[in-house]
Protein backbone atom coordinates (compact mmCIF):
# COMPACT_ATOMS: atom_id res chain seq x y z
CA UNK A 1 0.00 0.00 0.00
CA UNK A 2 1.15 3.34 -1.01
CA UNK A 3 0.51 5.35 2.23
CA UNK A 4 2.18 2.71 4.09
CA UNK A 5 5.77 3.41 2.16
CA UNK A 6 8.73 4.71 3.50
CA UNK A 7 8.91 8.05 1.79
CA UNK A 8 12.35 8.73 0.79
CA UNK A 9 14.36 11.70 -0.93
CA UNK A 10 18.32 9.94 -2.19
CA UNK A 11 20.54 12.67 -2.82
CA UNK A 12 23.73 11.45 -3.94
CA UNK A 13 25.72 13.12 -6.97
CA UNK A 14 27.36 9.98 -8.70
CA UNK A 15 25.10 8.87 -11.76
CA UNK A 16 25.61 5.17 -11.53
CA UNK A 17 25.59 4.67 -7.62
CA UNK A 18 22.57 6.90 -6.80
CA UNK A 19 20.91 4.61 -10.11
CA UNK A 20 22.23 1.21 -7.84
CA UNK A 21 21.34 2.71 -5.08
CA UNK A 22 18.00 3.33 -6.07
CA UNK A 23 17.00 0.11 -7.89
CA UNK A 24 18.36 -1.80 -4.77
CA UNK A 25 15.93 0.34 -2.12
CA UNK A 26 13.01 0.12 -4.28
CA UNK A 27 13.00 -3.95 -4.48
CA UNK A 28 12.88 -3.61 -0.66
CA UNK A 29 9.16 -3.75 0.50
CA UNK A 30 8.06 -0.54 2.18
CA UNK A 31 10.32 1.60 0.89
CA UNK A 32 9.74 4.25 -2.03
CA UNK A 33 12.06 7.01 -4.01
CA UNK A 34 9.59 9.42 -4.35
CA UNK A 35 12.33 12.30 -5.43
CA UNK A 36 16.18 12.24 -6.39
CA UNK A 37 18.56 15.16 -6.15
CA UNK A 38 22.43 15.44 -7.72
CA UNK A 39 23.41 18.47 -5.14
CA UNK A 40 22.30 20.71 -1.94
CA UNK A 41 20.44 23.32 -3.36
CA UNK A 42 18.30 21.10 -5.40
CA UNK A 43 17.95 18.50 -1.92
CA UNK A 44 16.46 21.57 -0.87
CA UNK A 45 14.29 22.80 -3.02
CA UNK A 46 13.12 19.33 -3.22
CA UNK A 47 11.89 18.71 0.74
CA UNK A 48 9.89 21.90 0.05
CA UNK A 49 7.79 20.11 -2.75
CA UNK A 50 7.31 16.61 -1.55
CA UNK A 51 5.85 14.63 1.58
CA UNK A 52 8.92 12.65 3.08
CA UNK A 53 9.54 10.40 5.67
CA UNK A 54 13.05 10.98 5.45
CA UNK A 55 16.51 11.82 3.52
CA UNK A 56 19.41 9.96 2.63
CA UNK A 57 21.90 12.49 1.83
CA UNK A 58 25.49 12.02 0.83
CA UNK A 59 27.73 14.41 2.34
CA UNK A 60 30.31 15.00 -0.84
CA UNK A 61 27.56 17.01 -3.01
CA UNK A 62 28.38 20.24 -5.21
CA UNK A 63 27.07 23.58 -4.67
CA UNK A 64 26.71 23.69 -0.64
CA UNK A 65 27.21 20.78 -0.23
CA UNK A 66 25.73 18.22 2.03
CA UNK A 67 26.14 19.50 5.57
CA UNK A 68 24.95 22.69 4.52
CA UNK A 69 21.67 20.93 2.44
CA UNK A 70 21.30 19.18 6.08
CA UNK A 71 21.38 22.34 8.35
CA UNK A 72 19.45 24.32 5.46
CA UNK A 73 16.77 21.43 5.56
CA UNK A 74 16.72 20.81 9.27
CA UNK A 75 16.39 24.95 9.73
CA UNK A 76 12.91 24.33 7.52
CA UNK A 77 12.20 20.74 8.75
CA UNK A 78 13.42 19.99 12.02
CA UNK A 79 11.57 17.11 12.48
CA UNK A 80 12.48 15.39 9.31
CA UNK A 81 15.13 12.68 9.66
CA UNK A 82 18.29 12.62 7.83
CA UNK A 83 20.17 9.82 7.30
CA UNK A 84 23.91 10.77 6.02
CA UNK A 85 25.94 8.73 3.25
CA UNK A 86 29.43 9.15 3.33
CA UNK A 87 32.91 7.43 1.93
CA UNK A 88 34.97 8.64 5.35
CA UNK A 89 34.15 7.93 8.82
CA UNK A 90 36.16 11.32 9.77
CA UNK A 91 35.91 12.39 13.21
CA UNK A 92 35.85 15.99 12.59
CA UNK A 93 32.81 15.70 10.20
CA UNK A 94 30.84 13.61 12.94
CA UNK A 95 30.64 16.77 14.78
CA UNK A 96 29.57 18.86 11.94
CA UNK A 97 26.93 16.23 11.54
CA UNK A 98 25.39 16.42 14.78
CA UNK A 99 25.89 19.93 14.93
CA UNK A 100 23.36 20.49 12.49
CA UNK A 101 21.21 18.10 13.05
CA UNK A 102 21.70 14.68 11.17
CA UNK A 103 20.12 11.62 12.84
CA UNK A 104 23.58 9.60 12.17
CA UNK A 105 25.21 8.12 8.73
CA UNK A 106 26.27 4.70 6.95
CA UNK A 107 29.29 4.31 5.00
CA UNK A 108 28.79 3.64 1.72
CA UNK A 109 30.22 0.18 1.28
CA UNK A 110 27.21 -0.87 4.36
CA UNK A 111 25.97 -3.85 3.54
CA UNK A 112 22.04 -3.09 2.00
CA UNK A 113 20.17 -4.79 4.59
CA UNK A 114 22.30 -2.38 7.10
CA UNK A 115 21.05 0.47 5.04
CA UNK A 116 17.24 -0.20 4.95
CA UNK A 117 17.73 -1.25 8.80
CA UNK A 118 19.36 2.05 9.40
CA UNK A 119 16.59 3.65 7.48
CA UNK A 120 13.62 2.48 8.78
CA UNK A 121 14.90 3.09 12.63
CA UNK A 122 16.18 6.70 11.81
CA UNK A 123 12.75 7.42 10.13
CA UNK A 124 11.06 5.57 13.13
CA UNK A 125 13.25 7.83 15.72
CA UNK A 126 15.85 6.55 16.40
CA UNK A 127 19.86 7.52 15.81
CA UNK A 128 22.18 5.65 13.56
CA UNK A 129 25.80 5.94 14.89
CA UNK A 130 28.76 3.39 14.32
CA UNK A 131 30.96 2.75 17.47
CA UNK A 132 33.88 5.43 15.69
CA UNK A 133 30.97 7.67 16.15
CA UNK A 134 29.77 6.71 19.42
CA UNK A 135 33.52 7.24 20.34
CA UNK A 136 33.68 10.87 19.09
CA UNK A 137 30.32 12.15 20.60
CA UNK A 138 32.01 10.88 23.92
CA UNK A 139 35.26 12.80 23.49
CA UNK A 140 33.44 15.49 22.06
CA UNK A 141 32.72 15.75 25.97
CA UNK A 142 35.65 14.88 27.27
CA UNK A 143 37.69 17.42 25.17
CA UNK A 144 35.01 20.18 26.80
CA UNK A 145 34.58 21.40 23.05
CA UNK A 146 30.87 22.45 24.08
CA UNK A 147 31.19 25.91 25.78
CA UNK A 148 28.74 26.52 28.78
CA UNK A 149 25.78 28.42 27.92
CA UNK A 150 24.78 31.67 29.75
CA UNK A 151 22.92 31.31 33.07
CA UNK A 152 20.27 32.54 31.84
CA UNK A 153 20.02 30.90 28.77
CA UNK A 154 20.60 27.58 30.39
CA UNK A 155 17.86 28.07 33.14
CA UNK A 156 15.36 29.20 30.25
CA UNK A 157 15.88 26.00 27.89
CA UNK A 158 17.66 23.54 29.31
CA UNK A 159 15.22 21.23 30.71
CA UNK A 160 17.48 18.64 32.81
CA UNK A 161 18.19 19.42 36.14
CA UNK A 162 21.51 19.91 37.77
CA UNK A 163 21.74 16.28 38.87
CA UNK A 164 20.26 15.01 35.38
CA UNK A 165 23.26 17.18 33.44
CA UNK A 166 25.83 15.52 35.89
CA UNK A 167 24.46 11.93 35.59
CA UNK A 168 24.26 12.95 31.28
CA UNK A 169 27.77 13.78 31.24
CA UNK A 170 28.89 10.76 32.91
CA UNK A 171 27.15 8.37 30.45
CA UNK A 172 28.34 10.09 27.45
CA UNK A 173 31.90 8.59 28.74
CA UNK A 174 30.28 4.78 28.85
CA UNK A 175 29.71 4.56 32.28
CA UNK A 176 27.54 1.93 34.14
CA UNK A 177 24.52 2.81 36.45
CA UNK A 178 26.85 1.23 38.91
CA UNK A 179 29.46 3.72 38.06
CA UNK A 180 27.72 6.75 37.90
CA UNK A 181 26.12 5.87 41.70
CA UNK A 182 29.64 5.08 42.67
CA UNK A 183 31.04 8.40 41.42
CA UNK A 184 28.32 10.67 42.50
CA UNK A 185 27.31 8.56 45.99
CA UNK A 186 24.42 7.90 45.21
CA UNK A 187 22.10 4.47 45.13
CA UNK A 188 22.00 2.52 41.19
CA UNK A 189 18.57 2.64 41.45
CA UNK A 190 18.61 6.58 42.09
CA UNK A 191 20.24 6.84 38.92
CA UNK A 192 17.75 4.61 37.08
CA UNK A 193 15.28 6.78 38.06
CA UNK A 194 17.58 10.06 36.73
CA UNK A 195 18.19 8.26 33.41
CA UNK A 196 14.56 7.45 32.85
CA UNK A 197 13.96 11.63 33.79
CA UNK A 198 16.48 12.12 30.91
CA UNK A 199 15.45 10.42 28.58
CA UNK A 200 11.56 11.73 28.81
CA UNK A 201 12.69 15.25 28.65
CA UNK A 202 14.48 14.38 25.48
CA UNK A 203 12.20 13.03 23.93
CA UNK A 204 14.54 9.99 22.91
CA UNK A 205 14.68 6.10 23.52
CA UNK A 206 17.66 5.59 24.38
CA UNK A 207 21.21 6.92 25.97
CA UNK A 208 22.85 7.62 22.95
CA UNK A 209 20.02 9.70 21.39
CA UNK A 210 19.67 11.68 24.78
CA UNK A 211 23.90 12.15 24.01
CA UNK A 212 23.28 13.47 20.74
CA UNK A 213 20.16 15.68 21.40
CA UNK A 214 22.31 17.37 24.34
CA UNK A 215 25.14 18.28 21.97
CA UNK A 216 22.39 19.78 19.38
CA UNK A 217 20.69 21.38 21.76
CA UNK A 218 24.08 22.58 24.13
CA UNK A 219 22.24 21.52 27.43
CA UNK A 220 25.41 20.17 29.22
CA UNK A 221 28.05 22.68 29.91
CA UNK A 222 32.07 21.69 29.71
CA UNK A 223 32.49 22.50 33.24
CA UNK A 224 29.88 19.50 34.21
CA UNK A 225 32.22 17.23 32.68
CA UNK A 226 33.31 15.09 35.97
CA UNK A 227 36.53 13.44 36.16
CA UNK A 228 37.57 10.04 37.35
Amino acid sequence: MPDCNLKILLVEDDELFRLGLRVRLQQEPGLEIVAEAEDGETAVELVNRHQLDIVLLDVGLPGIGGIEACRQIKQQYPSLPILVLTSHSQQSMIGRLIEVGAQGYCLKGIAVEKLVLALRSVAAGASWWDETATKEIRSTFAANSIQPQSTNHSTQSNPLTQREQEILSLLTSGKTNQQIAETLHISPGTVRVHVHAILNKLGVSDRTQAVIVAIQKRLIKSNLILEE
